[in-house]
């Protein structure tokens, strides 16, 4: 069922996602060759629980680290552990804050150093195409209508696109209905409607778009061994379009 929350609810989640911005922020400033992925995990960590609130990933369905953590040919749900961050690395954090009732969720890939072109055009789709996803929902659109545009912009530029996982709802859960896919048909799908709270969450690879599960359970790769990028942005839809709630401006 899907959850339309009030403009108090919208606040909170605001919040939320303000704090969730700042600790991506925290983690683009100390992300660096030579740090493991572990230490880049205690310093969102740290920003989190600075700012008042929990970080909602750790112990999300068992999951034991404040943000997943991504390198490479890793999609998503990358743990954090002793993997050494090299120069050239793509390097995928996605995380969220957890603050009266209410949670924050979004995602960058950052660029460590010098990368290929290949893996600056990936990020750049990437981005791109959760922007233009952003630019798009409003009162009537169809989920549908989002999911092809990020869909087509992406394979236009010769990259795949994540089946298995997708964007979704958002509020005192971190997973709510409605799920939003990165690939589809316009003119399918729920309506958007005001009060909607929502994640779009493009996860795009440079080869092809099927991925496998590793032995610990989270680990998400491309089989192919493809570069992977993942953008996310929580949105609250409003009467004129939508607002970004994981926005690291104030509010």
């Amino acid at each position: 069922m899907i959850s339309i929350k009030s403009k108090t609810e919208i606040e909170k989640l605001r919040r939320a996602g303000f704090i969730t911005a700042g600790a991506l922020d925290a983690a683009e400033k100390a992300i660096k060759p030579g740090m493991t992925t572990k230490e880049l995990d205690r310093v969102i960590e740290k920003y989190i629980t600075s700012h008042g609130a929990k970080p909602g990933f750790k112990g999300y369905g068992g999951f034991p680290a404040a943000a997943c953590i991504s390198v490479n040919d890793v999609v998503i749900h990358g743990i954090p552990g002793n993997y050494v961050i090299k120069e050239g690395d793509i390097v995928s954090v996605d995380t969220g804050a957890y603050i009266d009732g209410y949670h924050g969720d979004s995602a960058r890939t950052f660029a460590v150093g010098n990368i290929s072109d290949e893996a600056e055009r990936l990020l750049r789709s990437t981005r791109e195409s959760l922007m233009l996803a952003v630019s798009m929902a409003a009162p009537g659109v169809r989920i549908g209508d989002i999911a092809a545009a990020i869909q087509k912009y992406n394979e236009d530029n010769g990259f795949g696109i994540v089946r298995e996982y997708c964007g979704h709802g958002l509020g005192r859960d971190m997973h709510e209905d409605p799920e939003v896919p990165n690939y589809g048909k316009a003119g399918h799908g729920v309506r958007l409607r005001e009060g909607m709270v929502i994640c779009i969450e493009p996860m795009i690879t440079a080869g092809d778009y099927k991925v496998k599960v590793l032995d610990d359970g989270w680990t998400v790769k491309t089989v192919d061994h493809s570069l992977a990028a993942h953008f996310e942005h929580a949105i609250a839809i409003t009467k004129e379009g939508c607002i970004i709630l994981s926005d690291p401006t104030p509010y």
